[in-house]
């Protein structure tokens, strides 16, 4: 099976500005994420930027580029055009994995891809993992997902998803056993065609409040099923301690 990964990186950030370009080990960070993409079994990678300097970060160190505008209001909606510009047939299969994503597992960025072209049905794709530690329950910046029993979202929330009232009202200083919890994690499969249709969809409130994407599928009443896996990566580069923790990981593994 044939699909593509483009990777959107835009170089304004409000948390962490230029964080894309920011040197892990001699790479930018960008770099590091379409390497992992590359090692998918993806047909085409692509870095999609309104960035010069981003764009030739990445040819430099062999990846290939798609310009796009600079205004778009999420990752989406710049790999909507980028489906656009490249005339893909519409059940080509698109995986948007974020750019601030250094240590993805290229395993999991296929196992979205398959996913979705086994679920004709299915609208999107995404991946999760258990949530063990009750920080990263709580702290806004971990997306959670609550699921169905077929493992499709029933909802992504910055809030911690489901409340564990009962635990919680007797002071437990833990999450119970058996407690359903799923961190989100940044990649998405879709269909060239939905995403020709996602770019004309009003975005929700929702996905304004919570700053999450993938709300407006839901909103709209699509379908997003969900992998769930154990070799997940920890959460991406938002902060300028997210940088020092990945370029701590990366030093671990180089020989």
């Amino acid at each position: 099976m044939d699909f593509t990964v483009v990777i959107p990186a835009r170089h304004a950030s409000t948390r962490l500005p230029a964080k894309m370009l920011a040197d892990l080990g001699g790479k930018p960070l960008v770099i590091h994420t379409a390497d992992r993409a590359k090692a998918s079994g993806a047909a085409e990678v692509l870095i999609a930027t309104d960035s010069a300097e981003i764009a030739d970060a990445a040819q430099r160190h062999g990846h290939a580029v798609a310009m796009t505008r600079a205004d778009h209001a999420s990752g989406t909606d710049r790999i909507a055009e980028v489906a656009a510009q490249r005339g893909y047939a519409d059940d080509h299969i698109v995986v948007n994995v974020q750019g601030d994503e250094p240590l993805i597992p290229p395993g999991v960025i296929a196992a979205v891809a398959h996913d979705l072209a086994a679920r004709k049905d299915t609208t999107a794709s995404t991946a999760c993992c258990p949530i063990e530690d009750e920080q990263e329950f709580t702290s806004p910046a971990i997306v959670k997902v609550a699921l169905d029993r077929d493992g499709y979202a029933l909802y992504f929330s910055r809030a911690p998803i489901p409340w564990p009232r009962d635990a919680f009202a007797a002071g437990a200083a833990a999450l119970p056993a058996g407690l359903p919890a799923w961190r989100h994690i940044g990649i998405y499969g879709f269909r060239a065609g939905f995403l020709r249709r996602y770019a004309r969809l009003e975005p929700s409130p929702l996905e304004r409040f919570e700053s999450l994407e993938q709300l407006r599928v839901l909103w709209h009443g699509h379908r997003i099923h969900v992998v769930v896996t154990d070799d997940a990566p920890p959460p991406g580069v938002d902060t300028a301690a997210d940088l020092e923790r990945v370029r701590a990981a990366l030093a671990v593994r180089r020989p």
